[in-house]
């Protein structure tokens, strides 16, 4: 494994263009936390030493995340929140994506063609934001199940903010890459760069008195402070006026948002009940329909260097997102059959499909049972990279697994107050219809756009905690988390090493395999089998938790620069 570790890191190296330092795994009796930041990390596992539940400390970790990997999350955001709570062994879903304002319309990320305008052409500016979602999220989640005050869970970000942190080789690689679009707004402009407009050094001491102000309005006043009054008339301000694509949002859509609890998504896999975010997100869905597919083979048979293990992942794959992209999207507005995607003998029907000795190519959805009828696919898919998660067990055994994202890098590259507004809006599809046929995942009011996020609770079939794990990567974080149980349930690898193996990714189209790692070999072989292979970065965060009769086992992604911590 420390040789996947070093090949995983080159592969980072090759992307990024430097070398992160040394990862940090952890291991702990009673209490951890896993972040995509160090900072993060110790502010955690300050507030657990405090007594703190899981949610508590996610909650001062993400507001921690937002000063630190502003490109990633923030309270400009949303996320998604999987909670196990260890008295009645209960899996919980916590809901905080955006929503799209009341006068956003299906037509809105056309041109005057008619024609999906390009990506970048729709994500700078105010069209692109929708109403942020995470505070609101948080603060339902800790009136449920947080054990310190509200107002405690802010004091490590506020004094982060304050006295200020180093800016780390991975923030002024991102906002340097990003100059063109970071530049266009005052704000970003003025706080990511100096005054000659270059990025700002690896080291340089970057404070945001704006943010520590608004975490104290909100911590002393709750989510309020954020959805009433000047931030949220900021807000507002700031999409409205955007020089490039001025939003619509109004006040009345930050004030009527609400964070919704759902009902988690659950499949079977060997023994284990693997639950997941429901509809808005795809990431629950089809990583258990993945999981169920393969769930037919016997992994353990061949291991991670495998070529038939990367065919048949890469085949589950192509099924999976086969009916993710025709049957999937918010389910407020468009029924889903969640229950067929994910029923027992559908599975097992679509794992027949595999062939052991040819790739299938490109899969078509399938029909499950309690078929509520489908919609047109998606014709485009851009949901982006930039994105971050972090999972938490206190010393009860609760825990948390929740991914937070602004969408695409800095998201919208507008700032008010010290952060960053999403741009969330550009995950829906760019056309409403095809063929006189509506899409699923088209623009309507106050709809939440389809994700991908993760975030992933285990448990064993008493109902016992076994993992809490997660990623950033867009479309790509089904396969990450995917991989990553495997690795786990299949490969009986500890956290680290499961995290460490490289990617074999397929969205029913060519397999991606991770660029120098052992696994890019496999190109050949997988050719043989008549698939279209890409080798290149595939730059995941995963950060997860397993508990073992030893303990807690952390693990932190060394593609990025994440940390597991604990006592």
């Amino acid at each position: 494994m420390e040789k996947l570790k070093l090949l995983a890191a080159a592969a980072f190296v090759a992307v990024t263009g430097f070398m992160m330092p040394a990862l940090q795994a952890g291991a702990a009796d009673r209490q951890m936390i896993a972040a995509a930041n160090p900072h993060a990390a110790e502010a955690g596992l300050e507030i657990l030493r405090a007594g703190g539940s899981a949610v508590d400390a996610a909650i001062s970790a993400q507001m921690v995340l937002g000063l630190v990997e502003p490109q990633s999350s923030g309270i400009g955001g949303g996320a998604f929140l999987m909670h196990y709570r260890a008295d009645d062994r209960l899996v919980e879903a916590y809901d905080g994506r955006e929503t799209a304002p009341a006068a956003a319309t299906g037509d809105m990320f056309l041109g005057p063609d008619g024609e999906p305008r390009k990506f970048y052409d729709a994500v700078v500016g105010g069209l692109s934001v929708g109403v942020p979602g995470v505070v609101r999220m948080l603060e339902l989640a800790h009136r449920d199940h947080g054990r310190l005050p509200w107002a405690d869970l802010f004091a490590p970000a506020i004094g982060l903010a304050e006295q200020g942190f180093a800016v780390s080789p991975r923030l002024h690689f991102l906002i340097d890459r990003d100059k063109m679009r970071l530049t266009t707004y005052f704000p970003a402009a003025s706080y990511f760069y100096d005054a000659d407009g270059e990025a700002l050094p690896v080291g340089t001491v970057l404070r945001n008195p704006a943010y520590a102000e608004v975490l104290k309005e909100i911590a002393a006043n709750g989510a309020d402070a954020f959805y009433e009054g000047r931030v949220a008339e900021d807000i507002v301000a700031t999409v409205r006026d955007a020089v490039l694509n001025p939003g619509r949002m109004t006040i009345s859509d930050i004030t009527a948002y609400k964070a919704v609890k759902r009902k988690p998504v659950c499949g079977a896999y060997r023994g284990y009940r693997v639950c997941g975010m429901p509809p808005p997100s795809s990431g629950g869905v089809t990583v258990a329909q993945i999981l169920g597919i393969l769930g037919q083979f016997d992994l353990a048979a061949g291991g991670p260097g495998d070529p038939a293990s990367a065919h048949l992942i890469a085949e589950a794959g192509r099924l999976a997102f086969a009916d993710r992209n025709l049957y999937l999207a918010d389910t407020d507005f468009v029924p889903a059959p969640l229950k067929g995607l994910l029923d027992a003998a559908y599975l097992a029907d679509r794992a027949k499909l595999i062939s052991r000795e040819k790739s299938m190519g490109k899969a078509s959805a399938g029909e499950p049972p309690r078929d509520h009828g489908a919609l047109s696919p998606m014709t485009d898919d851009f949901e982006r990279l930039s994105t971050t998660h972090l999972s938490v067990v206190d010393d009860a055994g609760n825990a948390v697994s929740m991914t937070s994202s602004v969408e695409n890098a800095f998201g919208s590259r507008l700032m008010t107050h010290g952060f960053l507004l999403n741009n969330q809006l550009t995950d829906f599809s760019f056309q409403p219809e095809r063929d006189g046929v509506a899409i699923a995942n088209r623009v309507e009011p106050g709809k939440r756009p389809r994700s991908s996020m993760a975030p992933t609770i285990v448990t064993d079939g008493d109902g016992r905690l076994v993992m809490a794990v997660g990623s950033p990567g867009g479309s790509r974080i089904i396969g990450y988390v995917a991989k990553t149980l495997v690795g786990v349930i299949d490969w009986k690898l500890g956290m680290q090493a499961a995290i460490d193996l490289p990617h074999v990714v397929n969205r029913n189209g060519r397999t991606e395999l991770e660029a120098d790692t052992p696994i890019a070999a496999l190109k050949p072989a997988l050719e043989a089998l008549g698939h279209e292979v890409g080798v290149g970065g595939l730059n995941s965060g995963l950060h997860g938790i397993l508990v073992t009769p030893h303990g807690l086992d952390g693990g932190a992604d060394p593609r990025r620069e994440g940390v597991a911590l604990g006592d």
